[in-house]
C-alpha cells in the first residue's frame, strides 16, 4: 500500500508537471501573437477591413496570414480560439498554491517572526490577496487612464511593489515570491477569461447577426494583452525563485522582485521594437545587466536567522509527536552530521551561501518540522546528500525512513 506522503509529492509532481507543460504552451503563443501582430506589413492587395499580412515559414510549409484589425466582412467558418492554454495554467497554478503553500502551510506559508497568524488567516489572506488584486487592476484599467497607457503601466509597477512589500511583512520569503507571482498571473488570466475572450465573442456576434463590430473592443483587449506580455518573464522569475534561497531568502527579497519586473519591461522593449522594424535598442540589454548585478548585490544582505531563539521556540503538537518518536536520538545524529553544513543559518560546505530552499536542519524544531522531507530526500531516496557526498550509509536511511513511520503510523 503507498504511504500518503509518497502519493502526496507525486499529486504534487503530477500538479507541478501540467502547471509546466500549460504555462509553455500559454506563454508561447502569447510570445508568437505579439510578435506576429507587431511584424505585420502592409500590401496592395489586402481585403477589405485587413490590417496587415505576413509569410511565415515553418514545418515544411508556408504560411499567409493576415489580421482585420475588427473583424472580417463575413465570419468564417472556423475559428480557433486561445483561451484553455491560460486557463489550464492558471488552475494547475492555484492547486500547486493550495497543495504547498495551503496544506504546508505551517511549514511554507507563515513566518511566525514576522506575524502571529493561525494558518487559517494565512490562508484567508493568500486567497484574498490575489481577487482584490485583479479588482484593484481592472478598476485602474477601465478608469480614464485606460487612455494613458504608460503612467498606467507606472501605476501597475507601484501596485506589484506594494504587494510583494505587503506580503514579506506576514509571509516567509519563498511564500512571498510565489504569491507575488500568482498575483500577478491571476491578473493575466482574468484579462483573458474577463476582458479578451468577453470582447472576442462581442465581435463575433456582431458579425454573425450583421451588426458591424464596435472597434472599441480590440482596443481594449490589445491593451490588457499588452500588459500580459510584459508580466510574462517577471512571473516564471518569481515561480522559478523559490528554489533559490539568493533570491528568496534575502533582506530585500521584495526589492529584488521590483526590480525583475522592470528587467521584464527592458527585455521585451528589446524584443517588440525589434518586431516591429523599429531598430535593435540594445542599450536595453546594458540597462537590463545593470538591474541584474543590482539584484545580486541586494541578495548578500542576509535575513538575520537566529539560532538560539530556533532552539529555544515551543515545538508545535506534530513536531512533538516527531520527537518523541522512536529512533529520533539516532536521527538528530544522522542530520546533524550528514546534513546540517549545508542546510545551517551559516554554511559551512565550501559554496554553500544559504541553506538549499531555506530549508534549516540545526535543531529539534527544524528536524522534526521537516520530517516529510528528510523521509522523502534522504529515508526512501537518495536524492539527498548530492551524490552523496557526506557518505550517509544505507543503514542510516532506513533508520529516517523507520523513524518517520513510526512517527504517521
Amino acid at each position: 500500500m503507498f504511504e500518503m506522503a509518497i502519493m502526496w509529492d507525486w499529486l504534487a509532481f503530477a500538479t507541478r508537471w501540467l502547471h509546466v507543460i500549460t504555462a509553455i504552451a500559454w506563454i508561447g503563443s502569447s510570445f508568437y501573437f505579439i510578435a506576429l501582430d507587431l511584424g505585420l506589413r502592409q500590401a496592395a492587395n489586402l481585403p477589405k477591413g485587413a490590417y496587415g499580412e505576413e509569410w511565415q515559414v515553418h514545418g515544411g510549409g508556408f504560411y499567409h496570414i493576415r489580421k482585420f484589425l475588427v473583424a472580417p466582412e463575413t465570419m468564417p467558418e472556423h475559428l480557433t480560439w486561445f483561451k484553455w492554454e491560460s486557463y489550464t495554467t492558471w488552475l494547475s497554478g492555484a492547486a500547486m498554491l493550495m497543495i504547498i503553500y495551503w496544506v504546508g502551510g505551517e511549514l511554507y506559508l507563515i513566518d511566525a517572526e514576522k506575524a502571529d497568524l493561525a494558518l487559517w488567516q494565512g490562508i484567508l489572506i493568500s486567497a484574498v490577496s490575489l481577487t482584490i488584486g485583479w479588482l484593484v487592476y481592472d478598476f485602474l484599467c477601465k478608469s480614464g487612464l485606460g487612455e494613458k497607457p504608460t503612467l498606467l503601466m507606472l501605476l501597475l509597477f507601484v501596485l506589484l511593489v506594494a504587494m510583494g512589500y505587503g506580503y514579506n511583512q506576514i509571509f516567509t520569503g519563498r511564500a512571498m515570491m510565489l504569491h507575488l507571482g500568482a498575483f500577478t498571473a491571476t491578473i493575466m488570466t482574468a484579462n483573458v477569461f474577463f476582458i479578451i475572450m468577453p470582447n472576442q465573442r462581442i465581435v463575433v456576434k456582431d458579425l454573425q447577426e450583421g451588426r458591424t463590430p464596435d472597434p472599441k473592443y480590440g482596443k481594449i483587449a490589445k491593451l490588457r494583452s499588452t500588459h500580459n506580455n510584459y508580466l510574462t518573464l517577471p512571473v516564471i522569475f518569481l515561480m522559478l525563485s523559490t528554489h533559490y534561497p539568493l533570491a528568496f531568502g534575502t533582506e530585500y527579497n521584495w526589492l529584488i522582485a521590483a526590480l525583475v519586473f522592470l528587467m521584464g519591461v527592458t527585455i521585451r522593449h528589446f524584443f517588440n521594437t525589434m518586431h516591429t522594424r523599429k531598430g535593435t535598442p540594445y542599450w536595453t540589454w546594458i540597462l537590463t545587466a545593470i538591474l541584474f548585478f543590482v539584484i545580486i548585490w541586494l541578495s548578500t544582505f542576509t535575513t538575520e536567522h537566529d539560532l538560539d531563539a530556533a532552539q529555544a521556540r515551543t515545538l508545535t503538537v506534530t513536531e512533538q509527536k516527531f520527537a518523541s518518536a522512536p529512533g529520533y536520538e539516532d536521527v538528530e545524529n544522522i542530520v546533524l552530521g550528514r546534513c546540517s553544513m549545508c542546510h545551517s543559518r551559516e554554511p559551512y560546505y565550501d559554496g554553500i551561501h544559504r541553506a538549499p530552499k531555506g530549508v534549516y536542519l540545526e535543531t529539534t524544531g527544524d528536524i522534526t518540522s521537516h520530517a516529510r522531507e528528510v523521509f522523502l530526500q534522504a529515508g526512501i531516496s537518495h536524492a539527498m546528500p548530492p551524490a552523496n557526498v557526506t557518505f550517509i550509509e544505507p543503514e542510516e536511511r532506513m533508520m529516517l525512513a523507520t523513524w518517520y513511520r513510526s512517527a504517521t503510523d
